[in-house]
């Protein structure tokens, strides 16, 4: 960004370049996409030194400025992270091409056919925190499914995000394809970001992707349609007909896989049926890898080192070694507290019976529900998508992690003959 350019003129000049790359894309075929894709991987993997020199000066800041051990993990790249960007966008790649498709084609009494096909949403706004990642993956996302992206990285990214920004500009260059494609965000002033959510003459969404604060302003502000999740509080609810070693396996997974994601659980509920069973087992695998336990009364009464929870405690999310642990008297309780505390992110039951799966499904309602699985499956990548620029909570315009379908429309369209109205 020019020095001499103020904010508001800048941003300004990114929407209109933004506008008009939105109106070429939406007619640029898949072969040349999918080159531009293919083009952006191959350069990140070519560029990896570049781009861990890049996150090294990032990370030093970070821990200089006193960032926490789980936005520092948020942060870091390292060669398998930044071979798994590359790979997430070929699997995008992979992936068919929404655009243009029409379904629905049917004939009225009239004579006409009257249809639905998917087009792109137009330009769409990213304001993301710590994970440089978000930056390929969002541009691999917005580009396959036509839309043009303004990206907006935390400060704590900016110079892997910019390095990322590089090789993002060279495969589209190779594809033949506007830089004004994706745009990343040059300025870290905190103005951009209010500039950007109120721009709807050149931006058709925002979607925020950080922590509360982030989330919460941008929702307040917006001029702009939001696609948002505020955060995940998500549950595990041991059931009293679980198996044992399948109810150890999720349990610990769910919560110990990674600490600073949003589909790590962060509330256990337990049956009070299996409580006795399965508590002092799993109290000590967590203990081992030095995850704190706060537990109800109940909880503190079985496992010792468990400290009383709070009421706070329930809608928490630590995104850090910590777990709450709550007993509760069979599937009625679970289900009420999660309509109680849950952000409607994910949620898991553990289970061999059939009915009461079946019931956590229907009346849980969340943007994912599990049956005997880990929560940290609730992400595009494991669901099929190649990638995600994000998990909505919300129940419109999408629901759940948001891939390539998910940032797409669809209008009618209607086919006719010189068939006019009687």
């Amino acid at each position: 960004m020019d020095a001499k350019v103020n904010i508001q003129t800048y941003m300004q000049q990114v929407g209109e370049r933004a506008r008009a790359a939105s109106r070429r894309l939406a007619s640029v075929d898949s072969g040349t996409k999918n080159k531009a894709l293919l083009a952006m991987a191959d350069e990140i993997e070519a560029q990896q030194a570049d781009l861990l020199a890049a996150n090294a000066i990032d990370l030093e800041a970070g821990k200089k400025n006193g960032l926490d051990e789980a936005l520092l993990d948020r942060l870091a790249l390292n060669p398998e992270r930044v071979t798994g960007m590359a790979e997430g966008i070929r699997q995008i790649v992979a992936l068919a091409d929404p655009i243009g498709s029409i379904t629905d084609l049917s004939y009225r009494e009239s004579g006409i056919q009257v249809g639905k096909m998917r087009v792109p949403l137009g330009v769409i706004g990213i304001i993301y925190e710590s994970r440089p990642n978000v930056t390929a993956d969002a541009a691999a996302l917005c580009l396959k499914a036509g839309n043009a992206a303004i990206l907006r990285g935390g400060s704590e990214a900016a110079h892997s995000n910019q390095a990322i920004a590089k090789c993002i500009q060279a495969g589209l260059k190779t594809a033949g394809l506007s830089i004004d494609c994706v745009q990343v965000i040059e300025t870290t002033d905190r103005e951009a970001v209010g500039l950007l959510i109120t721009m709807p003459k050149y931006v058709d969404v925002i979607i925020p992707r950080g922590g509360k604060g982030l989330i919460k302003r941008v929702s307040a502000e917006a001029t702009v349609p939001v696609i948002k999740h505020l955060h995940g509080v998500c549950h595990v609810y041991i059931d009293g007909k679980a198996d044992i070693d399948k109810a150890l396996a999720v349990a610990f997974n769910s919560k110990t896989q990674r600490y600073g994601t949003c589909n790590t659980m962060e509330t256990l509920l337990v049956d009070s049926a299996i409580a006795q069973t399965i508590l002092p087992t799993l109290g000590k695998m967590y203990t081992d890898v030095g995850v704190e336990l706060r537990g109800c009364e109940k909880t503190c009464k079985i496992l010792a080192n468990a400290i009383a929870a709070t009421e706070a405690d329930w809608d928490e999310e630590y995104l850090a070694p910590i777990l709450s642990i709550r007993i509760v008297d069979g599937i009625d309780a679970a289900i009420e507290h999660c309509h109680q505390h849950s952000s409607g992110h994910t949620e898991s039951i553990v289970t061999d019976d059939y009915s009461r799966a079946r019931r956590f499904l229907a009346e849980v309602d969340s943007s994912s529900v599990m049956v005997n699985t880990s929560t940290r499956f609730a992400d595009g990548f494991e669901y099929g998508l190649g990638a995600e620029i994000g998990i909505s909570t919300d129940k419109i315009h999408v629901r759940g992690p948001v891939g390539v379908e998910g940032l797409t429309s669809q209008k009618y369209i209607v086919l006719g003959d010189g068939h006019i109205r009687k």
